[in-house]
């Protein structure tokens, strides 16, 4: 499948930028999407991957927006390739105790975190039906999992994620196209670095490695799951967390 296009959506943020080197490593060409080119600062994260032997296409697309990534699809489509491969990981949290949340921050996780899994993958399935090949690749999350405190939002969104992964893996198996997710757990990005050490250490605290996880371990995994390798894997869940939740 090498020498096709991966387009993975949030992917200037901490994890989507280790995915978009390591699907670049496995010889794809990479389009990475953003909300806003100058509040992302693309200009700047573009020079800087360059300067680590990366070039990537940045795409602007507003995941919350249906026409938007359509368009957004077409265009890269008629202009650098065939998507062989979709990673949804554009998301956002609006975090506060379900009595205090108000209605915008609920349908501001929703509409990002899981409408924006179902516009793009509606903007991509038509294109990978046609040519029976693809790969689906949701990044979920371990709160949507198992939920998690002030995260009513948040875990409603990525638990959503894992029903639509398996539904539509089903509707699509025949076509050659898997649809999986991954679920990180606590992950050292520099956003979560940057959090309070005594709230990071209670964090390390729960998780029986003892220690966060790396953006690259989540790459890894996504890497695996677009390759031949995984062929006759769809509809699963990775779990990759440092065992703060088992499950089978």
């Amino acid at each position: 499948m090498n020498n096709s296009v991966a387009l993975v959506t949030g992917g200037l943020g901490g994890i989507g930028s280790e995915i978009s080197r390591k699907l670049s490593e496995n010889g794809y060409t990479v389009v990475a999407t953003t909300f806003n080119k100058d509040i992302e600062k693309a200009d700047e994260w573009i020079a800087e991957q360059k300067t680590a032997g990366f070039e990537f296409i940045v795409e602007e697309a507003d995941v919350t927006n249906f026409e938007a990534c359509g368009k957004m699809v077409e265009h890269v489509e008629k202009t650098v390739g065939p998507i062989e491969v979709l990673v949804n990981c554009a998301g956002i949290t609006r975090d506060s105790f379900l009595k205090n949340m108000d209605e915008s921050n609920w349908d501001a996780v929703l509409s990002t975190n899981l409408d924006g899994v179902f516009n793009m993958t509606k903007s991509v399935l038509d294109f990978m039906l046609t040519r029976e090949s693809g790969r689906i690749i949701n990044i979920s999350s371990v709160n949507g999992q198992r939920g998690q405190f002030g995260q009513t939002n948040y875990s409603a969104a990525k638990a959503g994620m894992h029903g639509f992964t398996m539904a539509l893996s089903q509707e699509v198996a025949r076509k050659g196209i898997t649809v999986n997710s991954v679920s990180p757990g606590y992950i050292a990005t520099n956003m979560v670095m940057a959090i309070d050490e005594e709230i990071r250490d209670n964090l390390i605290s729960q998780i029986p490695m003892q220690r966060m996880g790396k953006p690259a371990e989540i790459a890894n995994t996504v890497g695996f799951l677009a390759s031949g390798d995984a062929s006759y894997i769809t509809g699963a869940n990775i779990p990759v967390n440092g065992g703060l939740f088992t499950s089978f």
